[in-house]
């Protein structure tokens, strides 16, 4: 199948398959006489795989460790086993942080609890003073696919 066909097969952009062929996550696709990229169901498979473990929050990273150990079956699965694990401390770690920020901004809402004149929201004062301080609030960060 061509490039078109497995992006609609898996729900994957053509950005995305070429990214991740660069990457090495799925193998380079034979070439057709027309230069065309011809793609397999091994490679439709590979992709399922990959998007499920993105759907999971995984770092390419890690998936490139879990395709490595897939692709060499005859050891155990304790490697696996690892990858997992670190992976749930991550978000474990995340999960902590996400509630953190949901603290920090339910302290900001209250800043501010009826409307007043612009230049007497809190909550802008608060923002507008933290800015100015250049003030980073202590263990947050924008979680990557969090809306």
């Amino acid at each position: 199948m061509r490039i078109g066909n497995l992006a609609e097969a898996t729900g994957t952009p053509v950005e995305t398959i070429r990214f991740y062929e660069r990457e090495g996550l799925i193998p380079a696709a034979q070439r057709s006489d027309n230069n065309y990229r011809v793609y397999t169901t091994a490679h439709a498979e590979r992709l399922a795989f990959i998007r499920h473990c993105r759907n999971l929050d995984m770092a390419l990273d890690e998936i490139r460790a879990l395709l490595r150990l897939r692709d060499a079956p005859p050891g155990d699965c304790g490697e696996v086993n690892n990858i997992l694990d670190a992976h749930i401390g991550h978000v474990a770690q995340r999960i902590r942080e996400l509630r953190s920020l949901e603290s920090t901004l339910k302290a900001l809402r209250a800043r501010c609890q009826s409307p007043h004149a612009m230049n007497a929201c809190g909550i802008l004062n608060q923002l507008d003073n933290a800015a100015a301080q250049g003030v980073k609030p202590a263990g947050h960060r924008h979680v990557r696919g969090a809306h």
